[in-house]
């Protein structure tokens, strides 16, 4: 039983539905889903740069093994450790946080180009931004063989798409290839393409409870469906069924009665050469209920004071200026903590401000 990362409260144990099968019986869902897709074999040699205690660097790397592949884990991610790494080993398919790809995009020209990643042939990529400037900058940085897919450790439903399909839809996580998508608002009233609500997957039975706590299973339950399930994040559908994300419902910013999605405006930040890490979130504010604050980690050698909070509200006006009022007054400089797998802890950053 694996638990949640803990970004948003506390980890949540989840419980998943045994399967009807034994542990060497055909039929295991992730050597059925993920290894056509991404081709593993006997011939793979995969590079996992993150903590093997977390959902996805477990299963990939045992389900690499369980087809005869090869795993190469690294202790801790660093940026170039990964690229020498790639090169030395020769190594054929990797997965990636967007957080290390934009570390890796921030090394000096002359480090990146030092190594040989010519062996890739699939870069896998968990829950993309919705900039398209980043997804651009990983494409030159291991050319255009970027998988990238969204799911959760609650195994609910799992959306795929590829570099090519990214390029015609960019900032979508995909289709859906495990469950189908429904998207809802906040009394379960299902909507149509373009209207953002709660992402569910619906599947033929609920694929897990959260450890002890009913409460928390009926939250992330369909108020009318107990088979569509959520771990919930945001996000609408197209006409042709791919999937954009927005945020997280917990991470969502209600300002003057506006919903302000607060990864917009890290997309942005993250762009620029003097953030190392950003963080968005809402603070109460007796005006408007929630106040935006950007709060951001520049890297070592480079001055947190007002000239670079100007420099930045200007990146980010020219940006989208829409963007620009989620900045101007709300810019701090701190440290950013990541979990090993890159997700913010943002319930801590809420706790000091708030």
């Amino acid at each position: 039983m694996l638990y949640s990362s803990g970004t948003t409260g506390r980890p949540k144990g989840i419980k998943p539905t045994l399967p009807d099968r034994q542990i060497d019986e055909p039929g295991d869902t992730y050597q059925a889903l993920f290894g056509p897709m991404y081709g593993f074999g006997t011939d793979t040699v995969y590079l996992n740069p993150a903590p093997l205690y977390h959902a996805a660097p477990l299963r990939f790397t045992a389900t690499v093994q369980a087809l005869g592949g090869t795993v190469v884990v690294m202790e801790r991610f660093d940026p170039e450790k990964a690229l020498e790494l790639v090169q030395r080993y020769s190594v054929t398919h990797s997965q990636w946080v967007p957080t290390m790809f934009v570390r890796m995009l921030k090394l000096p020209e002359s480090v990146r180009s030092a190594y040989d990643v010519s062996s890739m042939r699939v870069a896998i990529h968990t829950r993309p931004p919705r900039a398209g400037g980043r997804q651009a900058g990983h494409d030159r940085l291991v050319g255009p063989i970027l998988h990238e897919y969204y799911a959760a450790t609650e195994s609910n439903g799992v959306t795929f798409i590829d570099s090519a399909q990214w390029s015609e839809r960019p900032g979508s996580v995909g289709r859906a290839g495990l469950g189908t998508i429904r998207i809802a608002a906040d009394d379960g009233t299902v909507l149509g393409p373009g209207e953002i609500g709660t992402v569910y997957f619906e599947r033929d039975e609920r694929p897990f409870e959260y450890h002890n706590d009913p409460g928390k299973t009926l939250a992330a339950t369909h108020p009318e469906h107990e088979n569509w399930t959520t771990t919930g994040d945001l996000g609408y559908l197209d006409e042709d069924g791919y999937l954009f994300l927005t945020d997280r419902k917990a991470f969502m910013i209600i300002s003057g009665g506006v919903n302000i999605y607060p990864q917009e405006v890290e997309d942005a930040l993250a762009l620029h050469p003097k953030v190392l890490d950003v963080a968005v979130i809402g603070v109460p504010d007796d005006e408007m209920g929630e106040k935006v604050k950007a709060v951001v980690q520049p890297p070592e050698g480079v001055d947190a004071g007002p000239e670079l909070e100007r420099e930045l509200i200007e990146f980010v006006a020219g940006a989208d200026r829409a963007l620009q009022g989620a900045v101007v007054g709300g810019l701090h400089t701190t440290s950013c903590r990541r979990t090993p797998t890159g997700k913010l802890v943002k319930r801590e950053l809420r706790d000091r401000y708030v």
